[in-house]
């Protein structure tokens, strides 16, 4: 057992004389990151290493190493006592580098000065070959959302093809996949009482990868589900999106099976998942002590976007039920909403006040989906029993607590805290949730939580993601009927005319989803054009590993159903779909050549 010594309030160290001037003879354990270190709850890397920290390890950063040079970056710290901890960062590598044209971004909002070039493609796959080259005996943890998502043979949207697990890619010895508190704890806790590495082999949330011919290690609680294996799925589409089917299903139960999927010499065994944590654990994630700041080693360097966005938010609960096809949220943070609690939330607003540049506004409390907080199912053994994606389609579970009182009490309490002018909400809200048509558990609660929150916590635009006008691709995205857009736009206007507010409401749309034509996109500026909207938020849609919109991408069906699909593959097409949306434009509709966040880089992706 090593004694624990603990940064206090400072950073963890990111340089070697940090380290030195710690006293420290060697790290426990080095994290690589391809984000730049921002000791803030949002940024996944700080949050894994307080974490590790509070169970008595001594943790170093090296953020956004060097992959190009004589690799002094991966050796100056020189090999931690256990292991090596292995990021892509918050977003994944692709996405955060690439269009959905596949043309190159000027920028990364996870670096200093939103400079580009400060991480390769899939970090995850460098970083962990290049340890492992340097330290073959170093075992290295791959986590994050890049990983997480990558766990099982995905669809790759940017090479265009079926890739194996990351964890044989990559040769990484274990990921950890989704929120990684639960199983870092129990791996840290083993670690510690001299358990080897190469024996972690059962703790949940974890994938391995074990020679084909070894038994599978014994645990009589869970329940054993083979997937065909990765050549089969490689080769042929209906085999992939059987094994989609079952991936996506047993990932939205509380109680899941373990997954095992043959791969080349391996078997690829995917642990199910810890439960949810509760109000408590959730806590102990965001009562640590962060600084709430950047590194000072960025201090000349320009800001960091996504901290500058983030900086004077609260996140007030993880995961999200909706279960829409495009995204990836519920395979990773989970379906369940795991909340904090308010003595939590509310010490961390104190927090934020303390800071350099507060002038008493919250741009965010929220989730992935802002109005989730506290949302459960009534009966909890239905839960249990439950593998549905989505808790509210194709209709709201009468099983589901919707109550919004709880949370707008929570809105009314911050805006109330000495030395607070106004607490926006910045996420996303789930307007299905609020109107009895679609919900027939909403009641006065819901009712008097849009009325505070158009009133109150509204910077001038309310932001929603209705994503489509047309029914059948609404279906396919999982996503309610466009006419509850227009019910809520309806209340919004009138609250806003009576309190005499000149707010927007700002909707999200995404072209090129499968199933979307052009007639269809013609039909949706249409639509629009009607209610007097310019779409400024849109998204021409990018297949992302493991949802089932990006199944339905590479297959051309629907797993589900087996029916066939319109996809919109060409590039030209793509661009054609996206310019609906900006009918308003003088170019008009089909003759914009930009438009997508991020167009205008004129460097193409060359496949590897």
């Amino acid at each position: 057992m090593i004694s624990s010594i603990k940064t206090g309030n400072k950073f963890l160290p990111a340089t070697v004389k940090e380290i030195e001037s710690l006293g420290w003879e060697q790290p426990d354990v080095i994290i690589f990151s391809g984000d730049a270190y921002v000791d803030h709850p949002s940024f996944g890397t700080a949050v894994i290493g307080r974490v590790m920290e509070s169970e008595g390890l001594r943790i170093a950063i090296v953020p956004q190493p060097n992959w190009r040079d004589d690799l002094r970056d991966f050796r100056k710290m020189g090999p931690p006592r256990y292991f090596f901890g292995v990021t892509a960062g918050n977003m994944d590598s692709m996405v955060n580098h690439y269009t959905a044209a596949r043309r190159l971004r000027s920028d990364d909002a996870y670096t200093p000065g939103g400079k580009a070039g400060f991480r390769p493609d899939y970090p995850t796959v460098v970083y962990t070959r290049i340890l492992k080259r340097l330290f073959p005996d170093i075992p290295v943890v791959a986590g994050g959302i890049e990983a997480s998502m990558r766990r099982l043979a995905h669809y790759d949207y940017w090479q265009d093809r079926v890739d194996p697990s990351i964890l044989l890619t990559s040769r990484a010895d274990m990921i950890i996949y989704g929120m990684g508190e639960q199983p870092l704890r129990e791996l840290v806790r083993l670690l510690l009482k001299g358990v080897p590495f190469s024996s972690l082999i059962t703790i949940p949330q974890t994938v391995i990868a074990l020679d084909k011919n070894s038994d599978l290690p014994v645990n009589r609680n869970w329940k054993d589900i083979t997937l065909e294996p990765f050549e089969k799925s490689r080769n042929d589409k209906k085999v992939f999106a059987s094994n989609f089917v079952l991936f996506e299903k047993e990932s939205h139960r509380i109680i899941a099976s373990r997954l095992i999927e043959p791969s080349g010499e391996f078997n690829v065994i995917v642990n199910p998942p810890f439960p949810p944590m509760n109000e408590a654990e959730a806590d102990l994630t965001y009562d640590l002590p962060y600084t709430y700041m950047p590194h000072p080693r960025y201090r000349d360097k320009g800001a960091i976007p996504a901290y500058e966005m983030i900086k004077f938010s609260v996140n007030i609960h993880r995961g999200c039920f909706g279960g829409c096809s495009f995204c990836a949220i519920a395979a990773h943070q989970g379906k369940q909403i795991v909340r904090r609690s308010e003595r939590s939330i509310l010490a961390e607003v104190e927090k934020l006040k303390g800071m350099p540049g507060f002038k008493g506004y919250f741009s965010d409390l929220g989730g992935p989906s802002a109005n989730m907080f506290n949302m459960k199912g009534r009966d909890r053994d239905i839960c249990m029993r439950c593998s549905r994606p989505s808790c509210i389609w194709p209709r709201v579970c009468a099983n589901l607590d919707t109550d919004h009182t709880e949370l707008t009490e929570l809105y009314r309490k911050v805006n109330r805290i000495s030395g607070v002018k106004k607490a926006f909400i910045g996420s996303g809200i789930r307007y299905d949730l609020l109107f009895p048509e679609w919900n027939g558990n909403a009641g006065r609660g819901e009712k008097e939580y849009l009325e505070e929150l158009v009133r109150n916590h509204v910077s001038g635009r309310l932001k929603v993601a209705p994503e489509h006008t047309s029914p059948h691709i609404l279906t396919l995205m999982r996503k309610v009927p466009f006419s509850l857009f227009r019910k809520l736009r309806e209340q919004f206007m009138k609250i806003t005319a009576r309190e005499g507010l000149k707010y927007e409401i700002i909707p999200y749309f995404i072209s090129s989803h499968p199933g979307s034509t052009e007639a269809d996109m013609e039909q949706l500026a249409g639509e629009v054009r009607s209610m007097g909207i310019k779409p400024e938020q849109v998204q021409d849609f990018t297949p992302t590993p493991m949802t089932l919109s990006t199944a339905m991408y590479y297959c051309g069906f629907d797993p589900y159903t087996g029916r066939k699909v319109h996809v919109a593959r060409d590039l030209t097409e793509k661009r054609m779909q996206k310019d609906y949306f900006f009918w308003y434009k003088p170019k008009g509709i089909g003759k914009k050549k930009a438009g997508t966040r991020g167009s205008g880089h004129d460097q193409p992706l060359k496949k590897s």
